[in-house]
């Protein structure tokens, strides 16, 4: 069984200073590429059967420069929409929310463009990119290229856990590398974070 290799895109201006970009499709820093370009020759060396992107352009753009020629996007793939926290950082919230947390409190509606999502919705998604992922990994393996928040409720659908685990992986940094994979059937995590 092959592995699902999953990508944080590179970083951002808002990955940088802490914001929280879920649909605002936000460029890739000159940082951002050059990390993007530095993952080619990690992934050149795997036989992937499948690549599969995030429709916004930073996670596009780090598909693009790491060498991942041909990858889909799949709608299912963006960052979890936070609303009216589209843009603030997490200190922006907790001071009109004191001790708001993401994973228990979740985000308020926003917006046309950005009406917020519960993390059902979020774990929904990613268990319908799941189900579409797992018969290809009997071929090979599978590079997705997404967003920090939605890699780690994907990471803990995986492993079959409820998306409110989430919280207790750490957040990739962009740029940086996952790897799911099946010990003796059972579904693990064999690196996270990588850069």
């Amino acid at each position: 069984m092959g592995e699902m290799i999953l990508i944080r895109h590179g970083q951002t201006e808002w990955s940088l200073s802490g914001q929280y970009a879920g649909r605002t499709d936000v460029p890739l820093t000159d940082a951002g590429e050059a990390s993007a370009k530095g993952l080619a020759s990690r992934l050149a060396r795997r036989a992937l059967v499948g690549v599969f992107t995030s429709p916004l352009s930073r996670a596009m753009r780090t598909a693009e420069l790491a060498g991942l020629a041909g990858a889909r996007p799949d709608p299912d793939l963006v960052e979890w929409d936070y609303g009216g926290y589209e843009g603030l950082t997490a200190a922006q919230i907790r001071e009109g929310r004191p001790g708001w947390d993401l994973w228990r409190d979740g985000v308020v509606p926003g917006d046309f463009d950005h009406p917020g999502e519960r993390l059902e919705q979020v774990a929904a998604r990613t268990d319908a990119v799941l189900d579409r992922i797992r018969p290809l990994l009997d071929d090979g393996d599978v590079a997705l290229v997404a967003h920090g928040h939605l890699a780690r409720v994907l990471a803990v659908r995986w492993l079959g856990l409820d998306a409110s685990a989430s919280r207790l992986l750490g957040h990739p940094r962009p740029g940086t590398l996952s790897f799911l994979a099946a010990e003796d059937g059972q579904p693990v995590i064999s690196a996270w974070n990588v850069p």
